[in-house]
């Protein structure tokens, strides 16, 4: 199995800043697929962006242009950036791994875009 650990949500005004970090408890430097997700009141999780090993992503309409996704495979790390934040950005944000069979996900952290 594969721990995820997520760090680096928080209150932000609108238009502001975060970055959320995620780190393995293994290595990630194999072939794998990375990404975050969220998940509001009232609705299921869905897609943030992903990151392949190859540095390949991909990102959600709602969120080009705002959110970069990258990883830093020497850290066992993957991060994302949150610039221009939005009240319907407020979720709780999950990391993922998918590779070697494993399909892991993190605890979750909250990020809340409020005046």
């Amino acid at each position: 199995q594969v721990q995820l650990v997520e760090s680096g949500g928080g209150l932000v005004q609108p238009g502001g800043s975060l970055r959320l970090s995620c780190a393995a408890s293994r290595s990630i430097s194999s072939i794998n697929v990375m990404g975050w997700y969220r998940q509001a009141p009232g609705k299921e999780r869905g897609l943030v962006a992903v990151i392949s090993s190859l540095g390949h992503t991909n990102y959600a309409d709602s969120v080009k242009g705002r959110f970069t996704i990258s990883r830093d495979n020497l850290k066992n790390t993957i991060y994302l950036q949150m610039n221009s934040l939005k009240p319907e950005d407020t979720a709780v944000y999950y990391c993922n791994y998918k590779g070697q069979g494993f399909d892991s996900w993190g605890q979750g952290t909250q990020v809340t875009v409020s005046a």
